[in-house]
């Protein structure tokens, strides 16, 4: 009787500590997601205040970070599931772009001791360029939040190799989807972090995209990692497939536009004429409903020349 009742209370507790850890899993703004060989993805949970995916890479003595979403709450929650895994100290954060989405957490861990890096132009527009996303009628708290924002410390031009211990990570720029984009690779591990110049099977934001430069990369990241693991900036991990998918999507995107341009359409005409061809395709894909028009309008305005691309800041 006495073995049978410890044996119960033994189940009991263990399945109280299953309880705790699902309904601490289930608090969370995001879902781990391992990748091999210590590289995680962290997804953003739908409509959740994450806002966007990051991801983190653990190596031989420290932890890089891929980008800290778009609340700080989901900052902390990050560093304390990485906490979790290790205890070696968070050496890096790359922010893969400047849009406040993947960059409000960044003092989170700049507290905890790491340095931001980033390409050079994200240092001054993540406090000048995010702020078009609230309008003329930006209110004070969102401009004290769009000010308070942490810079990167770290920046580079073109290519950045990164060392955790003897495990390398390689950061590059390339263009597409702001102009200050960088892709992060994790070697061995055959791991690429995209950022939003791959959204899977998601439409984009293209405020201020180039989207034939934007297809060329992503072709490129497609072709040099046939095997990889791609780690979207909104959407799921995807494979090279998917990333040449989403690719093909800007590509039939331009070409629908350019043909209602050539048919003498413009403005809300083209929009509405271009958006069932669209839905035909692409409309199973998340945020169609809030970005296709977006999309047919910016492209619209890419071709004909009209469209404010951020410029790098003079030096």
């Amino acid at each position: 009787m006495r073995k049978t009742l410890i044996l119960s209370f033994a189940l009991l507790a263990l399945v109280c500590t299953a309880r705790a850890q699902d309904a601490s899993t289930d608090s969370l703004l995001f879902t781990i997601k391992p990748l091999g060989n210590n590289v995680f993805a962290a997804i953003a949970k739908p409509k959740s205040a994450a806002g966007s995916n990051a991801g983190f890479v653990i190596g031989g003595d420290g932890v890089a970070v891929i980008d800290t979403f778009q609340d700080a709450a989901a900052a902390r929650q990050l560093l304390g599931e990485i906490q979790k895994l290790t205890k070696l100290p968070i050496k890096f954060v790359v922010n893969t772009h400047y849009h406040l989405d993947h960059v409000t957490g960044n003092a989170v861990f700049a507290q905890a001791g790491a340095v931001i890096i980033a390409h050079k132009n994200v240092r001054t527009w993540i406090h000048t360029e995010n702020l078009k996303f609230f309008g003329a009628g930006i209110k004070p708290e969102q401009k004290a939040w769009i000010d308070g924002l942490f810079a990167p410390n770290v920046v580079y031009d073109s290519a950045l190799e990164l060392f955790l211990g003897p495990r390398r990570v390689v950061v590059r720029f390339f263009p597409g989807h702001t102009g200050g984009d960088s892709v992060v690779s994790v070697p061995d591990a055959n791991v690429y972090f995209c950022g939003d110049l791959f959204w899977r099977k998601t439409l984009p934001n293209l405020i201020d995209g180039t989207t034939d430069k934007w297809a060329d990369s992503d072709a490129k990241l497609a072709a040099e990692g046939p095997k990889a693991a791609f780690v979207s900036g909104h959407g799921d991990v995807g494979t090279a497939e998917d990333v040449l998918e989403f690719g093909r999507y800007l590509g039939q995107l331009r070409a629908m536009v350019s043909g209602a341009i050539q048919n003498g359409l413009a403005g809300e005409a083209l929009t509405s004429g271009v958006l069932p061809q669209l839905q035909e395709k692409y409309g199973s894909w998340d945020f169609f409903d809030h970005f296709a028009k977006r999309n047919i309008a910016d492209t619209e305005k890419e071709l004909r020349g009209e469209k404010k691309i951020p410029q790098p800041a003079a030096e």
